[in-house]
């Protein structure tokens, strides 16, 4: 039982806009005309097809899987299909992502039955070894549903865990889906929490942390809870939802800059992971659909939808209904999402949230002014970073410096640029910085490839030098053997003859 909550360091309570999409239940999207399911939807590998234009695919059948269909073994997870139909092309296609970039996709004729495959539910899932659950969660392509994409079986392999924490702690403003999770299936939630917990070896405890303005959330997982998972109220303060935060906030311990939470007996995981892990144990569904919260004042029907995977976004959208004068299409939340170029992308596994916005409703952001000094923003940094020098040096390019100043530990939270009077893109520089030295890294790591390559290049041609020259003498001082026999051969001969004519 938890008796007492730690503070965090910093934070804000940005305007939350929930209101707009958390005020109807949750509904079942239709099934689009087309599904455009990209080959890597999660962090690490690319999966592989195993399906070829004009083949027939029934729902939760593996379209693409992780290469030697060995998911428990690797950073990745297979790909479904999330309703039946025919496979129509194999191709490249731009996808949700802050660069805009392109990815190998399947792209599925739906045909408007929703045909699963034959599933199997487990009956009794205290009867699989640890192993073997985590290996059937890994085919069924799990990630982290929070927004990150991990996949979510390596999480289960920790050892020593003591401590599961389901995150309902829905931070960002604008997104609704895990409250209205909550609130309407909040046991396949703790049926997916239990599930987990199995699965990490029997932890002890299991808390659910819900926000302090979600009390139907609350309530509704209060009267399904039963021990060992207990329900816990958190501060409304942005942002919670962060994984080290939400640590800190419930067990008062510290999570180290290069450390994981497995190293303090923590594991972590969203709401709607454990839903996941409970539909595919329970009902023998693989990951196929997710709630996705719709909002903004471009639509005229926020809400939250039941959407499948490969669901192009302008498809969503006009069942919103889509209003004039949309400028602005943003995925996630306003502190950490990003702007995407166009409708036309697929909803994938990290999709949590999209913000359609008109032109009007847009809030022009003023001019960025010089930095005044005035440290608000290392006051609300979560992390205890000092954002003001990392601009400087991030502006300066001086990489080095802003690396020395931890850059890679600012979680991109936005608390800096919220609050800052001159209005300075800090997370925008943040970001210009890191992916910079990412580059300056790929390449020096290509050139340490190039430079080994080249001197083993040399070595073997050395060596090979080596090897003929070797050869050569060996053949002539084997000559010169075979001619100092000969010669020895002769003596003896002529010696012999010689003898032979003096005994006459």
């Amino acid at each position: 039982m938890i008796e007492q909550l730690w503070e965090f360091h910093g934070g804000i309570k940005p305007t939350g806009h929930k209101n707009l999409s958390n005020q109807t239940p949750i509904v079942q999207a239709n099934i689009p005309p087309f599904l455009v399911l990209p080959l890597l939807q999660h962090i690490g590998e690319p999966t592989q097809t195993v399906v070829q234009v004009g083949d027939k695919v029934l729902k939760g059948q593996i379209v693409a899987h992780c290469r030697g269909n060995n998911c428990n073994l690797l950073m990745s997870t297979p790909v479904h299909a999330s309703t039946s139909g025919t496979v129509v092309a194999i191709e490249l296609r731009a996808v949700p992502h802050p660069s805009g970039l392109t990815t190998l996709c399947i792209v599925i004729e739906t045909d408007g039955q929703d045909t699963w495959i034959k599933r199997t539910p487990i009956a009794d899932y205290t009867q699989l070894e640890q192993t073997a659950l985590r290996d059937h969660i890994a085919k069924s392509g799990i990630v982290g549903l929070g927004g990150a994409g991990f996949p979510s079986h390596l999480k289960l392999k920790s050892n020593h865990i003591d401590t599961l924490i389901i995150n309902g702690a829905e931070c960002e403003p604008y997104i609704t889906c895990d409250d209205r999770l909550m609130r309407e299936h909040p046991q396949h939630i703790i049926a997916g929490a239990q599930i987990i917990m199995h699965a990490l070896g029997g932890a002890k405890r299991c808390i659910i942390a819900v926000e302090d303005n979600k009390s139907e959330a609350y309530q509704a997982l209060l009267e399904v809870a039963t021990e060992p998972v207990e329900v816990v109220k958190v501060p409304t303060l942005y942002p919670t939802g962060g994984e080290k935060q939400l640590i800190h906030i419930l067990t008062g311990k510290e999570v180290g800059r290069t450390q994981l939470p497995a190293s303090v007996g923590i594991v972590v995981h969203n709401v709607e992971t454990a839903r996941a892990v409970y539909r595919t144990l329970q009902l023998g569904q693989p990951l196929v659909s997710r709630v996705i919260t719709v909002t903004g004042n471009g639509i005229e029907k926020p809400q939250n939808f039941e959407v499948l995977l490969g669901t192009p976004i302008r498809f969503l959208i006009e069942q919103c209904g889509r209003k004039p004068d949309i400028e602005r299409l943003i995925m996630g939340g306003a502190m950490m999402g990003f702007s995407l170029p166009h409708d036309e992308l697929p909803i994938v596994k990290t999709t949590n949230c999209l913000i359609v916005s008109r032109a009007n409703d847009i809030e022009r952001q003023p001019s960025p002014m010089p930095c005044i000094r005035c440290s608000a923003c290392a006051q609300v940094c979560p992390i205890h970073l000092l954002p003001q020098q990392l601009y400087w040096y991030a502006k300066a390019k001086d990489f080095k410096k802003a690396q020395e100043y931890h850059l890679f530990d600012c979680i991109d939270c936005g608390c800096c640029a919220y609050v800052c009077p001159s209005h300075i893109p800090l997370v925008s520089y943040y970001r210009y910085a890191k992916a910079e030295i990412r580059h300056s890294g790929q390449e020096r790591q290509k050139a340490e490839i190039a430079k080994k390559r080249y001197e083993f290049r040399t070595f073997r041609l050395e060596r090979e030098k080596k090897e003929r020259a070797e050869r050569r003498n060996k053949v002539v001082s084997e000559g010169n053997k075979k001619a100092t026999i000969q010669a020895a051969v002769e003596r003896a001969k002529a010696k012999k003859e010689s003898l032979s004519a003096n005994s006459q």
